[in-house]
């Protein structure tokens, strides 16, 4: 059960923010609206939400996810591949201190990012990415050792972090796409697989009773909710255009 929820406000140099696609420009105001959506969505969760306010030199810094590996017990601090967002850790870590006395931190050469970190009960796995490399993954894997956790490292071969492809949505249970289908780390649980025509909703959020899906996926949604879960859709179009999906959004701890 997740009990708290960090996200942080779009700033207007959103539209600005780095991208591998070619969706064109998010529409700001528009942005604005699905992230007010994306903060009822999760209130409708049960969970405490401490919403950061935003900073305009930083463009992609409502993408949260990326700054921080939480546990019940620790975070870890991570150090973002991208220079343009490396310094987003500077405004994390005294928020990360009102709820974690244990911190550690991913240090240079190592780079990590959130985004490549899927958590499944005890066990995580680090995806090697162009944002998080072979150092801060093996640093990531001996701290999470170090407290008892399991930890597999995986190498992205065409996904743009790790949870682009994965994610765990509870009780043995992983949407899986692409690359991921029938990846060798994942044919331990039982898979719901995504389409090529609806990869994107891949990246979904299990918040304690419910997964958050984006909207405008409906095989994606019915293989779901057949699987016995309550979904809530959130439109995320504009943060599509820049790389972003729906647990990009948010720290969930």
């Amino acid at each position: 059960m997740f009990k708290n929820i960090i996200v942080k406000r779009p700033a207007e140099t959103l539209v600005n923010g780095l991208t591998t696609s070619d969706l064109g420009k998010p529409i700001f105001e528009k942005a604005l609206i699905q992230h007010d959506a994306y903060i009822e969505a999760l209130k409708k969760c049960g969970v405490e939400i401490t919403v950061l306010p935003e900073n305009s030199e930083f463009p992609d810094s409502t993408f949260v996810e990326d700054t921080a590996v939480l546990t019940e017990e620790f975070a870890v601090v991570t150090n973002p591949g991208a220079e343009s967002r490396n310094r987003e850790i500077d405004e994390m870590e005294p928020v990360l201190k009102r709820f974690y006395k244990k911190i550690y931190y991913i240090e240079a050469p190592g780079t990590l990012e959130g985004g490549d970190i899927l958590q499944i009960e005890d066990h995580f796995y680090i995806g090697i990415s162009t944002r998080t490399n072979l150092e801060g993954a093996e640093q990531l894997k001996q701290i999470l050792e170090s407290e008892n956790y399991k930890a597999t490292i995986v190498k992205l071969e065409k996904f743009f972090h790790l949870k682009t492809g994965v994610t765990y949505i509870g009780n043995g249970t992983v949407l899986v796409a692409g690359e991921f289908t029938d990846h060798d780390a994942f044919n331990s649980y039982y898979k719901i697989i995504v389409s090529a025509e609806e990869e994107y909703a891949a990246n979904c959020i299990r918040v304690n009773d419910y997964v958050i899906i984006p909207s405008g996926y409906p095989e994606t949604k019915k293989n779901i909710e057949n699987a016995g879960y309550q979904t809530i859709e959130v439109d995320t179009s504009e943060y599509r255009k820049i790389d972003g999906g729906l647990s990009c959004l948010s720290l969930r701890f």
